[in-house]
């Protein structure tokens, strides 16, 4: 069903009013990716300092799409002005170690300069890593100095929590250096690429959102650090490419039903003997998080089981690494790691379970016995965003009105109630909340909003612009700003009764008495959801303005919903998400103005995997494809999120033999099908894509092939390879769909 009327043209006319001139020749495709951002100047990694009177952000450079600087607005006003200048402190590029590679990949980092920093909690220095080194800013002599010049990369740096000391990974082992500069001490010795210290592995990067191997306590006297040691682990030789040569990286790669690393815990004192952390007998576990009680006399892991279905909150004592179960949440099916666990001053702390039915809050005391469920309903907490401890609330993003928007509310721990609103309604938020006091810098977005930034009140009244970013005379986007069209919102019924969300634009100029070909753009894995009231990549309206509809569903297994919802698909990815998408294709072919022979699918990682199966679909309804890294088994891909999911491949073979992609080749269409895939993804391995490129050649089924050399999953693409990665795709669906 659609949207009721009155509530689409309620949306339409919460919009602002534009005054743009008329309808202008299509969007240059090659703008997209020229500089300055087509989206506007965009607030990124934005923090509240500690005494609340500034906020400080990472922002692309107008000229420069490939460089990050750092900015500060203060919060009494003025123009935000630049702090750290990404260029000047790293004028050239620099070869980064593959450590350093590896973590910009699994955190999505495709720029130079300033990436990442972090203030002490004083809010006299500012911490930023820099193509290798590390920089410290003086907040209040308002200068920068060279904390380290090294050929080795500093990765992972931290600023301890009473800002004595700057501490970082080099080499695989712990370091620390006090911060008003002078002699660094390794904390750690023998640490080598195979066993090594304070880093986070592969998994715990790529999979589990944790990105970290070590954790400082309180009181500057001691970090909680991780020994991880990948002897165990498969070599997986992985081919990487390059524009110039090739080579073969051993990569230590644990696919489904084969060992992990082993992560062993242990409590370093700055002075003292290192106490290693009892996490158990069985040692195949998953370190999940690490986080100290307030006065550092307790430090809190969370140990996850080998299938998931358990995860256990430890307290330990740090002067003797002696350790006891305080919490335990089970599930049939999984149970998902967050970070919504939040230690109180009083030895209570905040819990989120979805026990209920849907992720919601929960006070527990300090010996884990539940005190109050903090919120309830048919709708899903998000996240955590903060904690005012001195009005005893939390502040927390939720789905609660419907899957497609998320707001920030505010809700007492101590006697809750109805949650309170805090931003407004209609788009996407995001946040970042004081350390005190509930003051929150947000980000808001919506289809025809781009990001913009501003600090509010802790009751949600705004104080100031960070970066407003309106969409107005100047607006890098302006001059195409009357070719977007308010998507439209609905839902269809999957066969199981529950609504599935989809979302349509269509072209500039549109005409219903017209038929269009559709180009659907699928995810559709766990964890990610497509259709949202938020502001979509430019690179979207180069299709548009190719004169295609653009179609998005989330199907079961996406999250933002109901537990039921997500776990449908458990010991059987690839199955339901496909009947829903279909369902979805369906629901296009009965529009009058779609022409219902021309749908194509596109989709990246899971979405390029969704492509395929979609494409090999009984009676499929989609036409043509184009499958970006795609996974075309699952017993090629890693440990934590495969099993998940599917379990092992020894105790689930009928799920994985319904998965895998190169037994369905055959079903392809002649022409149907482009693949497309970075020559160096250490993720979703080339031989994901080889393995089904040699199927259909050995079927004789033409089809299309772009490779990428040198290229990962998601980092390093420059602006080159993504408007040629763009024009690629279109190219295609234009001879596909339009006969072109």
């Amino acid at each position: 069903m659609k949207l009721p009327a009155a509530a689409l043209a309620a949306l339409i006319a919460a919009t602002p009013a534009m005054a743009a001139p008329a309808l202008p020749s299509r969007l240059p495709p090659q703008r997209v990716f020229e500089s300055p951002d087509l989206s506007g100047p965009r607030a990124r990694g934005v923090k509240l300092s500690p005494d609340g009177k500034a906020v400080t952000y990472i922002k692309t450079r107008a000229d420069d799409l490939l460089v990050t600087d750092l900015w500060i607005a203060d919060v009494a006003g003025g123009a935000p002005r630049m702090l750290l200048d990404g260029r000047t402190l790293a004028p050239e590029v620099r070869e980064l170690s593959e450590a350093e590679k590896a973590r910009r990949e699994r955190a999505g980092v495709a720029t130079r300069g300033v990436v990442d920093y972090a203030w002490d909690a004083q809010g006299k220095l500012i911490l930023a890593p820099v193509e290798g080194d590390l920089w410290v800013y003086d907040v209040a002599a308002r200068q920068a100095r060279q904390l380290t010049r090294s050929a080795a990369d500093e990765i992972d740096a931290k600023i301890s929590p009473k800002g004595g000391f700057v501490s970082f990974v080099r080499d695989d082992n712990l370091f620390i250096v006090p911060a008003a500069g002078g002699a660094e001490r390794a904390l750690t010795e023998g640490g080598t690429e195979l066993k090594s210290w304070g880093t986070a592995e592969f998994i715990a990067q790529e999979e589990m959102d944790r990105s970290t191997g070590y954790w400082w306590s309180p009181d500057d006297r001691a970090v909680a650090v991780a020994f991880v040691d990948q002897t165990g682990v498969d070599v997986v030789p992985r081919p990487e490419v390059n524009a110039t040569g090739a080579l073969v990286v051993p990569q230590r790669y644990p696919r489904p039903g084969r060992p992990n690393a082993r992560v062993d815990l242990y409590v370093q004192p700055l002075s003292g003997a290192r106490v290693r952390v009892d996490l158990g007998a069985d040692a195949d576990v998953y370190l999940a998080r690490v986080a100290w009680a307030k006065d550092g006399r307790t430090l809190y892991v969370q140990r996850q089981s080998r299938d998931q279905r358990r995860l256990d909150l430890l307290a330990v004592d740090p002067a003797t690494g002696a350790s006891k179960v305080i919490l335990t949440e089970t599930s049939p099916h999984w149970v998902d790691l967050s970070n919504d666990f939040r230690p109180l001053k009083d030895g209570t702390f905040l819990w989120s379970s979805e026990r209920s039915g849907f992720l919601h809050l929960y006070l527990y005391g300090a010996d884990g016995k539940p005190i109050r469920q903090v919120t309830q309903g048919d709708w899903p907490v998000q996240e955590i965003a903060g904690v005012d401890e001195a009005a005893g609330r939390v502040l927390f993003l939720a789905h609660k009105d419907n899957p497609v928007e998320s707001r920030l509310y505010s809700v007492s721990y101590k006697t809750p109630g109805e949650p309170k609103a805090l931003t407004s309604a209609g788009g996407s938020w995001s946040v970042t909340v004081a350390d005190k006091g509930g003051a929150f810098a947000g980000t808001y977005e919506d289809p025809r909003t781009p990001p913009q930034t501003a600090l509010y009140k802790a009751d949600g009244t705004r104080v100031r612009w960070i970066e407003e970013n309106a969409l107005k005379a100047g607006h890098p986007f302006w001059p195409y700003a009357e070719r977007l069209r308010v998507p439209e919102f609905g839902t269809v019924k999957a066969a199981d009764g529950q609504d599935l969300w989809w979302e349509l634009r269509t072209p500039p100029g549109f005409d219903p008495a017209r038929r269009y070909p559709v180009i659907v753009q699928v995810y559709g894995g766990p964890g990610s959801a497509r259709v949202a009231r938020n502001w979509h990549t430019p690179e979207d309206q180069i299709l548009l303005d190719a004169g295609y509809i653009l179609f998005r569903l989330d199907n079961r297994g996406t999250p933002n919903r109901s537990v039921a919802f997500k776990t449908a698909i458990d010991r059987r990815m690839g199955q339901l998400e496909v009947d829903d998408q279909i369902a979805g294709a369906r629901y296009l072919q009965s529009l009058p103005y779609v022409d219902a022979a021309n749908i194509g699918v596109t989709g990246w990682s899971y979405g390029g995997y969704m492509t395929l199966l979609m494409l090999t679909a009984k009676d499929s309804p989609f036409k043509a494809g184009v499958a970006g890294a795609p996974v075309t088994d699952w017993a090629l891909y890693d440990t934590h999120y495969t099993e998940r999911y599917m379990g092992t491949p020894a105790d689930n073979p009928k799920g994985y033999a319904a998965t895998e992609l190169v037994a369905r080749m055959p079903q392809i269409g002649p022409g149907s099908l482009l693949v497309m895939h970075g020559m160096a993804d250490d993720n979703v391995t080339f031989d994901h894509t080889t393995r089904i490129l040699f199927a259909l050649q050995a079927a004789g089924t033409p089809f299309e092939t772009m490779v990428y050399p040198g290229l990962r999953h998601r980092g390093g693409w420059t602006p080159n390879n993504r408007m040629h990665r763009a024009m690629q795709a279109l190219d295609f669906f234009d001879r596909k769909l339009k006969g072109r």
